[in-house]
Protein backbone atom coordinates (compact mmCIF):
# COMPACT_ATOMS: atom_id res chain seq x y z
CA UNK A 1 0.00 0.00 0.00
CA UNK A 2 1.44 3.26 -1.12
CA UNK A 3 1.39 6.21 1.26
CA UNK A 4 1.06 9.60 0.28
CA UNK A 5 1.57 12.28 3.44
CA UNK A 6 1.50 15.98 3.76
CA UNK A 7 3.57 17.03 7.13
CA UNK A 8 2.29 20.67 8.09
CA UNK A 9 3.48 23.31 10.67
CA UNK A 10 4.36 26.57 11.21
CA UNK A 11 7.94 27.80 10.81
CA UNK A 12 10.10 25.67 13.38
CA UNK A 13 7.73 23.26 14.81
CA UNK A 14 10.08 20.12 13.76
CA UNK A 15 7.99 18.97 10.77
CA UNK A 16 11.22 18.87 8.65
CA UNK A 17 12.79 16.44 11.00
CA UNK A 18 9.96 14.54 11.61
CA UNK A 19 9.36 13.85 8.12
CA UNK A 20 12.50 12.59 7.61
CA UNK A 21 11.86 10.14 11.05
CA UNK A 22 8.96 9.03 9.93
CA UNK A 23 9.70 8.49 6.15
CA UNK A 24 12.83 6.38 7.49
CA UNK A 25 10.18 4.18 10.29
CA UNK A 26 7.65 3.62 7.26
CA UNK A 27 10.32 3.03 4.29
CA UNK A 28 9.09 5.69 1.79
CA UNK A 29 10.73 8.68 0.02
CA UNK A 30 10.70 12.31 2.30
CA UNK A 31 10.59 15.04 -0.41
CA UNK A 32 12.26 18.51 1.25
CA UNK A 33 11.33 21.47 -1.16
CA UNK A 34 13.47 23.18 1.41
CA UNK A 35 16.19 21.02 0.75
CA UNK A 36 16.10 21.11 -2.72
CA UNK A 37 15.67 25.06 -3.54
CA UNK A 38 19.24 25.06 -0.51
CA UNK A 39 20.49 22.48 -3.44
CA UNK A 40 20.08 24.69 -6.21
CA UNK A 41 20.87 27.77 -4.67
CA UNK A 42 24.28 26.51 -3.57
CA UNK A 43 24.84 25.26 -7.21
CA UNK A 44 23.90 28.78 -8.53
CA UNK A 45 21.40 26.99 -11.28
CA UNK A 46 18.87 29.24 -12.45
CA UNK A 47 16.48 28.08 -10.24
CA UNK A 48 18.27 28.42 -7.87
CA UNK A 49 19.17 31.95 -8.25
CA UNK A 50 15.54 32.84 -8.59
CA UNK A 51 14.63 31.02 -5.34
CA UNK A 52 17.33 32.89 -3.36
CA UNK A 53 16.06 36.56 -4.60
CA UNK A 54 12.72 35.28 -3.25
CA UNK A 55 13.78 33.95 -0.22
CA UNK A 56 15.49 36.94 0.97
CA UNK A 57 12.84 38.89 0.66
CA UNK A 58 11.02 36.31 3.08
CA UNK A 59 8.35 35.22 0.65
CA UNK A 60 7.56 32.03 -0.70
CA UNK A 61 8.61 30.49 -4.37
CA UNK A 62 5.48 30.95 -6.51
CA UNK A 63 3.48 27.83 -7.64
CA UNK A 64 4.17 27.31 -10.46
CA UNK A 65 8.46 26.66 -10.09
CA UNK A 66 7.42 24.23 -6.75
CA UNK A 67 4.73 22.83 -9.04
CA UNK A 68 6.99 21.87 -11.51
CA UNK A 69 9.94 20.20 -9.49
CA UNK A 70 6.99 18.07 -7.53
CA UNK A 71 6.04 16.83 -10.45
CA UNK A 72 9.01 15.43 -11.87
CA UNK A 73 9.43 14.19 -8.84
CA UNK A 74 6.18 12.21 -8.73
CA UNK A 75 7.36 10.11 -11.50
CA UNK A 76 10.54 9.20 -10.72
CA UNK A 77 10.37 5.41 -9.72
CA UNK A 78 11.74 5.71 -6.31
CA UNK A 79 8.10 7.94 -5.56
CA UNK A 80 6.13 4.72 -6.22
CA UNK A 81 6.05 3.47 -2.44
CA UNK A 82 5.05 7.12 -1.28
CA UNK A 83 6.16 10.03 -0.10
CA UNK A 84 5.98 12.24 2.94
CA UNK A 85 5.94 16.18 2.00
CA UNK A 86 7.87 17.89 3.68
CA UNK A 87 7.45 22.72 2.48
CA UNK A 88 5.11 21.43 -0.21
CA UNK A 89 2.02 22.38 -0.33
CA UNK A 90 2.15 25.65 1.20
CA UNK A 91 -1.09 27.12 -0.69
CA UNK A 92 -4.18 26.02 -0.77
CA UNK A 93 -3.23 26.36 -5.28
CA UNK A 94 -0.14 23.86 -4.78
CA UNK A 95 -2.62 21.25 -2.66
CA UNK A 96 -5.48 21.47 -5.14
CA UNK A 97 -2.08 20.80 -7.81
CA UNK A 98 -0.75 18.23 -5.95
CA UNK A 99 -3.80 16.19 -5.40
CA UNK A 100 -4.43 16.72 -9.50
CA UNK A 101 -0.99 15.16 -10.11
CA UNK A 102 -2.05 12.53 -8.00
CA UNK A 103 -5.16 11.61 -9.23
CA UNK A 104 -3.32 11.26 -12.64
CA UNK A 105 -1.90 8.52 -11.46
CA UNK A 106 -4.15 6.87 -9.65
CA UNK A 107 -3.01 8.23 -5.93
CA UNK A 108 -4.39 10.41 -3.62
CA UNK A 109 -2.97 12.52 -0.37
CA UNK A 110 -3.88 9.74 2.84
CA UNK A 111 -3.42 11.82 5.70
CA UNK A 112 -2.04 15.96 6.63
CA UNK A 113 -0.17 15.44 9.97
CA UNK A 114 -0.25 18.67 11.78
CA UNK A 115 2.95 19.48 14.50
CA UNK A 116 1.09 22.01 16.52
CA UNK A 117 3.78 24.26 18.76
CA UNK A 118 2.76 27.76 20.51
CA UNK A 119 4.06 31.01 18.43
CA UNK A 120 5.96 31.76 21.30
CA UNK A 121 8.45 28.18 21.37
CA UNK A 122 8.94 28.64 17.84
CA UNK A 123 10.57 32.16 17.90
CA UNK A 124 13.16 30.84 20.77
CA UNK A 125 13.55 27.60 18.68
CA UNK A 126 14.01 29.54 15.30
CA UNK A 127 16.06 32.41 16.34
CA UNK A 128 18.96 29.94 17.88
CA UNK A 129 18.97 27.38 14.90
CA UNK A 130 22.31 26.76 12.73
CA UNK A 131 22.84 24.71 9.58
CA UNK A 132 25.55 23.38 8.30
CA UNK A 133 26.83 24.35 5.40
CA UNK A 134 27.94 20.53 3.97
CA UNK A 135 24.28 18.76 4.51
CA UNK A 136 21.99 21.27 5.86
CA UNK A 137 22.07 19.58 9.11
CA UNK A 138 20.10 21.39 12.24
CA UNK A 139 21.38 22.53 15.35
CA UNK A 140 20.19 24.85 18.16
CA UNK A 141 22.28 26.87 20.71
CA UNK A 142 20.13 25.77 23.47
CA UNK A 143 18.09 22.75 22.71
CA UNK A 144 20.80 20.60 20.40
CA UNK A 145 24.01 22.63 20.21
CA UNK A 146 27.19 21.33 18.57
CA UNK A 147 30.02 19.87 20.42
CA UNK A 148 32.52 22.33 19.25
CA UNK A 149 30.56 25.88 18.93
CA UNK A 150 30.36 26.70 14.78
CA UNK A 151 31.12 23.42 14.19
CA UNK A 152 29.23 20.34 12.69
CA UNK A 153 28.79 17.13 14.76
CA UNK A 154 28.06 14.85 11.69
CA UNK A 155 30.42 16.44 8.90
CA UNK A 156 32.78 19.11 10.04
CA UNK A 157 31.85 21.85 7.76
CA UNK A 158 31.26 25.30 9.21
CA UNK A 159 27.76 26.07 11.25
CA UNK A 160 25.84 29.51 9.82
CA UNK A 161 22.83 30.78 10.74
CA UNK A 162 20.45 31.31 8.00
CA UNK A 163 19.09 34.71 6.74
CA UNK A 164 15.22 33.50 7.68
CA UNK A 165 16.25 31.95 11.01
CA UNK A 166 17.57 35.81 12.26
CA UNK A 167 15.27 37.42 15.14
CA UNK A 168 14.36 40.20 12.56
CA UNK A 169 12.86 37.53 10.05
CA UNK A 170 11.44 35.25 12.07
CA UNK A 171 7.99 37.53 12.94
CA UNK A 172 7.69 37.89 9.10
CA UNK A 173 8.14 34.21 8.27
CA UNK A 174 5.44 33.02 10.98
CA UNK A 175 3.06 35.70 9.54
CA UNK A 176 3.65 34.52 5.76
CA UNK A 177 2.99 31.26 7.64
CA UNK A 178 -0.50 32.32 8.86
CA UNK A 179 -1.41 34.49 5.93
CA UNK A 180 -0.88 32.20 2.73
CA UNK A 181 -0.74 28.79 4.18
CA UNK A 182 -3.01 28.61 7.43
CA UNK A 183 -5.81 28.11 5.15
CA UNK A 184 -4.18 24.32 4.46
CA UNK A 185 -5.32 23.71 7.84
CA UNK A 186 -8.85 24.29 6.68
CA UNK A 187 -8.24 22.37 3.10
CA UNK A 188 -7.40 19.36 4.90
CA UNK A 189 -9.58 19.11 7.54
CA UNK A 190 -12.37 19.76 5.26
CA UNK A 191 -11.49 16.38 3.14
CA UNK A 192 -10.99 14.69 6.75
CA UNK A 193 -7.29 13.81 6.48
CA UNK A 194 -6.33 16.35 9.31
CA UNK A 195 -4.12 14.94 12.28
CA UNK A 196 -3.17 17.23 14.82
CA UNK A 197 -0.36 16.06 17.05
CA UNK A 198 1.75 18.16 20.12
CA UNK A 199 5.11 19.50 18.72
CA UNK A 200 6.27 20.75 22.15
CA UNK A 201 7.39 17.79 23.21
CA UNK A 202 10.66 15.55 23.19
CA UNK A 203 11.26 14.71 19.42
CA UNK A 204 10.97 10.97 19.74
CA UNK A 205 7.34 11.34 21.53
CA UNK A 206 6.10 13.76 18.55
CA UNK A 207 7.51 10.73 16.61
CA UNK A 208 6.14 8.10 18.18
CA UNK A 209 2.39 10.20 18.12
CA UNK A 210 2.91 10.64 14.45
CA UNK A 211 3.52 6.73 13.93
CA UNK A 212 0.15 5.65 15.91
CA UNK A 213 -1.89 8.72 14.29
CA UNK A 214 -1.13 7.53 11.01
CA UNK A 215 -1.14 3.86 11.86
CA UNK A 216 -4.40 4.40 12.83
CA UNK A 217 -6.03 6.50 10.18
CA UNK A 218 -4.86 4.04 7.73
CA UNK A 219 -6.14 0.83 9.42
Amino acid sequence: MSFYIVMLGLPGAGKGTQAELVAESMGIRHISTGAIFRENIKNQSELGKKVEEILNRGDLVPDDLTNTLIQDALKEPESEGGIIFDGYPRTTGQAEALDEMLSELGREIRCAPYVKVPEEVLIKRLTGRWTCRAHGHIFHEDFNPPKEAGVCDIDGSELYQRDDDRRETVARRIQVFKDQTQPLIDYYRQQEKLLEINGDQYIEWVTEALLHAIKNWSS
